[in-house]
C-alpha cells in the first residue's frame, strides 16, 4: 500500500522523466516503460497514474507551460509600462530555460503531435491564445492595430523560437533582438 501523499511525488517524477526521455529521444517515439524506468517505478504504476503515453506527455507539456507562465509572471512583475510589458513577454519567450534540450524536444513533439491529436492541439492553442492576449493587452496603448500587431509578434516569436531551437549554434539573444526590433517597428518607436 503506498504512503499517503506519494501520488503527487510520483506524478511529478513521471512528468520530469517524460520531459527527459522525450528530450533525449527527440520525439514521442518512447515507451511508457522507458519513462517509468527513468522515474524509478514500474510501467503499471505509470499507467495507473496517467493511463498512457499521450496523457503523460500532456501532463509534461502542462508542466512546461506552467514553468513558462512563471517565467512570464516574473518578467512582468518588473514591467511598469505597456512597452516594458511587451518586452517582458518577448524576453520570457527567449529565456534560457526555454532552450533546455529536453524542453526543446518536448515543444517540437507538441508541435508535431498537435496536427493529429486534439488534446495536444488544444494545449498548443491555449499557449498561443495566452501569448496573443498578453501581447494585445500590452500593445493597446502603443498601437493603432494592437490585435494585428500582436498576431504578427506572436507568430514571429514562435518562428524565431523554432529557428533558434533547431539551429546548431543556437542564439536566443539574436532571436530576441529580432523580436524587439519588430516591436519597435509595429509601435513606431525608434531604437
Amino acid at each position: 500500500m503506498p504512503k499517503l501523499g506519494m501520488e503527487p511525488i510520483r506524478r511529478a517524477a513521471l512528468v520530469q522523466a517524460t520531459i527527459d526521455v522525450i528530450g533525449a529521444q527527440g520525439s514521442l517515439d518512447v515507451t511508457v516503460s522507458q519513462i517509468a524506468k527513468r522515474a524509478g517505478m514500474s510501467p503499471a504504476l505509470a499507467h495507473h497514474y496517467f493511463g498512457g503515453k499521450d496523457q503523460i506527455f500532456l501532463a509534461a507539456m502542462r508542466q512546461i507551460l506552467r514553468d513558462f507562465g512563471a517565467e512570464v509572471r516574473d518578467k512582468l512583475r518588473h514591467a511598469r509600462t505597456p512597452r516594458a510589458r511587451a518586452e517582458a513577454l518577448i524576453a520570457a519567450s527567449f529565456a534560457p530555460s526555454c532552450f533546455d534540450p529536453a524542453t526543446v524536444g518536448a515543444w517540437m513533439t507538441l508541435y508535431a503531435q498537435a496536427t493529429t491529436q486534439p488534446d495536444m492541439h488544444r494545449l498548443l492553442r491555449l499557449y498561443q491564445g495566452r501569448l496573443l492576449s498578453n501581447l494585445t493587452h500590452a500593445l493597446r496603448p502603443l498601437s493603432t492595430t494592437p490585435r494585428q500587431d500582436a498576431e504578427t509578434l506572436s507568430a514571429l516569436i514562435d518562428g524565431l523560437y523554432l529557428r533558434a531551437a533547431l539551429a546548431r549554434n543556437s542564439d536566443p539573444e539574436s532571436a530576441k533582438a529580432t523580436a524587439l526590433r519588430t516591436l519597435d517597428h509595429v509601435t513606431g518607436a525608434t531604437p
